[in-house]
């Protein structure tokens, strides 16, 4: 049952995910721009919250308590990238990420950046 349950929450997080890198194309975007196409429209960080939705879906399919506990660990520890690279995208976009931080939530609806 648990596989039948979490196996299309991972397949789900690994879809977004896929659809994130591809629709992304960073290769294309200018390097003075900060990306903003695909789902980083909806958020500043899919890749973390698709990933977690992967972890989690293969928790659930495998029934793993031991991996559920790593997947939660380790997206509690990607909180602190996220911060670290947007200090990093703050000092090297500006203006342009700043306006991108008041428009969009960093992972889902709810937690704009609040305007200084």
């Amino acid at each position: 049952m648990w596989f039948y349950i979490g196996l299309p929450i991972g397949l789900l997080g690994l879809i977004m995910y896929t659809y994130t890198i591809v629709t992304v194309n960073f290769a294309t975007t200018p390097l003075d721009e900060p990306v903003t196409r695909g789902l980083y429209r909806y958020s500043r960080n899919p890749q973390y919250l698709t990933e977690f939705l992967m972890f989690i879906g293969v928790s659930i399919a495998s029934a793993s308590w031991l991996f559920l506990f790593f997947s939660i660990v380790y997206s509690i520890s990607m909180l602190s990238f996220a911060s670290t690279e947007e200090r990093f995208c703050l000092e090297k976009y500006g203006n342009a990420y700043r306006e991108y931080m008041d428009r969009t939530p960093r992972y889902i609806e709810g937690n704009r950046r609040k305007s200084d």
